[in-house]
Order: C-alpha cells, then sequence, then structure tokens
C-alpha cells in the first residue's frame, strides 16, 4: 500500500512534462568535454604551417589576440609554459566560432586524399606503360592531346633503365610528363 506522501508528489516522467535539454546547462563534464576539444583545435592550429595558418586566420577572421597567442606558442618549448599557452588558446577559441576553423581543416584534409589519390593514380599509368604493350594506346584513349613519340621515348628509357639496374632518371621524368598530363597543363 502506497504511503501517503508518495500519492501526493507526482513519479518523475509520469504526467509530468520534464525540463526541456535546451533549458537546462551543460553539465560540468560537457562543458571540460567541450574546453579540451576547443583546446585540441588550438594545439591543431598550432601545428600548421605559418602560411596555413594565416590563410586560415585571413579566412575565417580570428582575432588579433588568437593569431598572437597561437605565434607565441610556436616559440614555447618548455613544457609547463607551452600548457598555459594552450590552455590560453583554449580559452580564446571559446570567444571563436570553431565551425569555420574546422571545415576549412577538413578541406585541407580531404584536399590531401584527393592529391595522395591522384599521385597512385599517376604512379599506376606509369607502371602500365612499362609493364602493358598496350598501354600507351590506352592513355592517349584517355588524352588526345597526348605527345606519342615523345611518351615512347620516356617508357622506352624508363624500360631500359629499369632492366640495366641504373638510377631512374627516364623513370622520374616519366611520372612528371604524366602528372602535367593529368592536370591538364
Amino acid at each position: 500500500m502506497p504511503r501517503p506522501d508518495e500519492l501526493q508528489r507526482p513519479r518523475p516522467g509520469a504526467g509530468t512534462e520534464a525540463a526541456a535539454p535546451e533549458s537546462s546547462p551543460p553539465s560540468k563534464s560537457q562543458q571540460k568535454r567541450d574546453m579540451h576539444a576547443l583546446q585540441d583545435l588550438g594545439e591543431t592550429l598550432v601545428a600548421l604551417d605559418a602560411r596555413r595558418f594565416n590563410d586560415l586566420a585571413a579566412e575565417v577572421g580570428l582575432p588579433e589576440r588568437l593569431v598572437d597567442a597561437v605565434a607565441a606558442a610556436r616559440g614555447i618549448t618548455a613544457w609547463g609554459g607551452r600548457k598555459r599557452q594552450m590552455q590560453y588558446i583554449g580559452k580564446l577559441m571559446r570567444e571563436q566560432d570553431p565551425e569555420p576553423i574546422r571545415r576549412r581543416l577538413d578541406s585541407w584534409a580531404q584536399g590531401h586524399d584527393i592529391d595522395t589519390a591522384r599521385q597512385h593514380a599517376i604512379e599506376r599509368w606509369r607502371e602500365r606503360l612499362l609493364a602493358e604493350p598496350g598501354a600507351l594506346d590506352a592513355l592517349a584513349a584517355e588524352y588526345p592531346r597526348l605527345d606519342r613519340p615523345r611518351m615512347r621515348s620516356l617508357v622506352a628509357r624508363a624500360q631500359e633503365e629499369r632492366n640495366r639496374g641504373s638510377a631512374p632518371h627516364a623513370l622520374r621524368e616519366l611520372f612528371r610528363a604524366l602528372k602535367t598530363l593529368d592536370s591538364g597543363a
């Protein structure tokens, strides 16, 4: 049998609406996770080379205090000092919207992946040209502006270098020619 005080108190979630999650502040643990994520993003900014960071700062419109703090962090080698500087950068990052920074960093990462895939495709063409007699015709079909006599000469020189075991000068030149052909230059 329920006690009288249990009858008067509504049970949680039974017929009453709980406070909306938006109205309650984030938990202390969530706040700490968010701060650490911003600090990690700041560490990524410090790790960028200066030219890329300056491009990002101009594109996103980073405040001068943050730009100066990142530049200062690059020169700090003492562990404790660097840690304090990274915490300061994390604090400054709280005033900044991190999403444009993350999007830009992600686009650079994807660009790197695209470049890597392009390099691998060029390497596959080079190996195919060296291994298959009909590969030059397939390459010419894909790239109509191909200079066939030059490419045929490069392939022959590269094969000869491989057979002799000498330095791969023609192999590198073949790669550069394929890269130029792929870039459309």
